[in-house]
């Protein structure tokens, strides 16, 4: 057994092997299973919130790939591989763009060396490091990316891991900080919002059981991860409706684009 699997806990469930089970994935274990099962009949909406995500995610991408020109993505926080992975929409656009994945989940690690392989004009990397370890990350990311030259910081569904607001963007302003002038933050966050409750009785379930424990904020405070970023229209805006080609409904995940112009 090698070092990342003995560091698998399968006696627990797990937020990346529970997102892994609702958009359809195979990565998971019963105890996974059943909690999201109690989840989604807490908030039968969930699953579609992680596809919503997802579906997301391969807007941003693209959409920075084709008018921004942005060839390098810093993708942390990555989750279990599934269809349409940072790297294969960008590189679909841009054979030679470079990504690098980092998390710290194990069992996302055990996957990703060969599932997430790219093209062989572009190059994938994969690091294991916390969102926390921001100097550890840059360090290594700057192996395989050019920081003096526009990145994508993807953190998608990841700042919720860390409780305490300023840390969280703190943490967000050093890795902008360290990024090149047109580089662009794409962010999506569970949020708390009145027309939801469900939502927060199925975070409430999931702190209570799972692991590791996520915090909600309002949309007003995801904003704020975008300070002293140019904000893309449409904002930050459900996760489903940005650059939606066509109207879905709202879900408790938002999101949005920042542009970096010069000094942050």
């Amino acid at each position: 057994m090698t070092d990342i699997e003995s560091r698998i806990d399968t006696s627990r469930p797990h937020t990346a092997r529970i997102w892994n089970y609702w958009t359809g994935g195979k990565d998971n274990y019963p105890v996974d299973r059943e909690a999201g099962d109690q989840i989604r009949a807490l908030h039968p909406g969930i699953g579609e919130y992680a596809k919503a995500d997802r579906l997301f995610l391969g807007r941003a991408v693209r959409y920075l790939a084709e008018q921004e020109d942005i060839r390098q993505f810093l993708d942390i926080g990555t989750g279990l591989p599934s269809a349409d992975n940072t790297h294969e929409v960008a590189q679909r656009v841009a054979p030679d763009a470079r990504v690098v994945y980092v998390d710290n989940d194990p069992l996302v690690l055990a996957h990703a060396r060969a599932l997430l392989v790219g093209t062989p004009e572009g190059r994938t990397d994969y690091l294991d490091a916390d969102l926390r370890d921001v100097d550890t990350i840059l360090a290594a990311a700057a192996k395989t990316l050019d920081l003096s030259r526009p990145v994508a910081l993807m953190l998608l569904g990841v700042v919720i891991f860390v409780e305490d607001d300023e840390e969280s963007y703190a943490i967000v302003r050093r890795l902008m900080d360290a990024l090149a002038p047109g580089s662009h933050l794409v962010l999506s966050h569970t949020v708390t919002h009145p027309d939801m409750t469900d939502v927060d009785a199925a975070v409430a379930f999931w702190n209570e059981h799972g692991t590791p424990k996520l915090t909600q904020r309002t949309p007003a405070a995801v904003s704020r991860y975008f300070d002293g970023l140019e904000l893309l229209e449409p904002g930050v805006v459900s996760c489903s409706a940005w650059r939606a080609e066509t109207a879905t409904p709202d879900v408790a995940m938002y999101a949005g684009v920042g542009r970096k112009w010069g000094a942050r």
